[in-house]
């Protein structure tokens, strides 16, 4: 999953970036909506984390205009504004969440896997297909009942697969969602991972479309 932080505060930031990195997710961090702007034009994100109090355009004023564009990415506003004005006024709008500073990485964590499910218009928290079940949360896997190790990359791209079974992801989609602009892409990063896992989970799971990408295929009922 890749996400787009827009903060001020450096050592915040660099925490946030830092702790959202080690639970597996691509962030892109920038320091003020203009930035944030030109970044949501040139990029495909799946969730906005979002400061209010910005230096120039307020971070409230950049999600009017985003929900005023028709931007239905989900918003999940990180600020120390704590009175409840001002938490209605960003949930009014168009913020999915609103998380008060300080707060716990663990919060932070379990509220954006609450917004990409669902968006994903899934209620449960666990990802299952055939005899695979696998747990966001817990960054677990297991097959047929057995624990399946995964590296942070492998998990990910599986991950990725499973929220989108019957439909292909191109190569390039993959690579979005599993790295950051300071992350340097190796030419066949996705071939690798996407090798690894069929030798830990069966050839037969990840389905190669040549030219086109990967998938996972619904099962038929």
């Amino acid at each position: 999953m890749r996400l787009l932080l827009i903060e001020d505060d450096l050592i915040l930031g660099n925490g946030v970036q830092a702790g959202l990195h080690g639970a597996g997710y691509a962030v892109d961090w920038v320091e003020n909506a203009e930035s944030g702007e030109h970044a949501l034009n040139i990029e495909s994100y799946e969730l906005l984390i979002l400061d209010l109090s910005l230096p120039g355009k307020d971070g409230l004023q950049l999600l009017h205009e985003l929900r005023a564009a028709g931007n239905e990415m989900p918003v999940l506003i990180l600020t120390a504004r704590d009175a409840i004005a001002d938490r209605v006024s960003g949930l009014d709008n168009g913020a999915d969440d609103y998380l008060v500073k300080p707060f716990a990485l663990d919060e932070l964590n379990a509220r954006l896997r609450a917004l990409l499910r669902r968006r994903g218009g899934r209620a449960t928290p666990c990802l299952r297909h055939a005899e695979l079940e696998l747990d966001p949360a817990t960054h677990t896997l297991s097959l047929a009942g057995k624990a399946i190790t995964l590296s942070a990359r492998e998990f990910s791209v599986l991950q990725s697969l499973l929220e989108n079974v019957g439909r292909v992801l191109s190569r390039s989609q993959l690579e979005e969602s599993l790295y950051s602009w300071d992350e340097t892409v190796e030419s066949n990063a996705v071939e690798v991972h996407i090798h690894r896992l069929r030798k830990k989970l069966g050839k037969d799971l990840i389905k190669t479309l040549r030219g086109v990408g990967y998938l996972i295929e619904k099962i038929n009922s």
